[in-house]
């Protein structure tokens, strides 16, 4: 009897390369993240190939989908440590401190669009044998 847990048959099983395939990484990358306790590394059937589950598959697609987010690699290994749904209030502050860091970058890249914005409007309206004001301005100090 085949289980269906969220429309997804939990009996089908993977080879390495294959799980590769469908979540769309590396093999190599499967290992890394084994080698970083983000992932299980099946057992191996004696004489036989590892086999990997949808539940591979799931936690693969979490991880990248949180790399997608800006999370780094220690902040999805305390992640997936949470995932039991009993630590909400920590995930919580886990993205809270990754918003914050988001916006204070965003904020950072709108200094630098306006910084560029004129620096670019300068090269712009320069004409004859000048030298180019984003160059000279680059080389000034602070």
């Amino acid at each position: 009897m085949t289980v269906l847990k969220y429309g997804v048959n939990m009996s089908e099983r993977y080879t390495i390369g294959t799980l590769a395939r469908n979540v769309g990484v590396n093999v190599e990358t499967i290992r890394y993240y084994q080698r970083r306790g983000l992932m299980r590394e099946p057992a191996r059937p004696l004489g036989g190939i590892r086999s990997y589950s949808q539940e591979h598959a799931r936690r693969l697609r979490f991880i990248r989908e949180a790399q997608k987010l800006g999370f780094d690699l220690s902040e999805i290994a305390e992640l997936l440590s949470l995932e039991d749904g009993l630590h909400c209030r920590e995930v919580e502050a886990i993205a809270g401190h990754k918003l914050a860091t988001v916006r204070e970058r965003m904020a950072q890249l709108a200094r630098i669009e306006g910084v560029l914005l004129q620096l670019v409007g300068r090269c712009h309206n320069n004409r004859g044998k000048l030298r180019c004001p984003l160059i000279s301005s680059l080389e000034s100090p602070g």
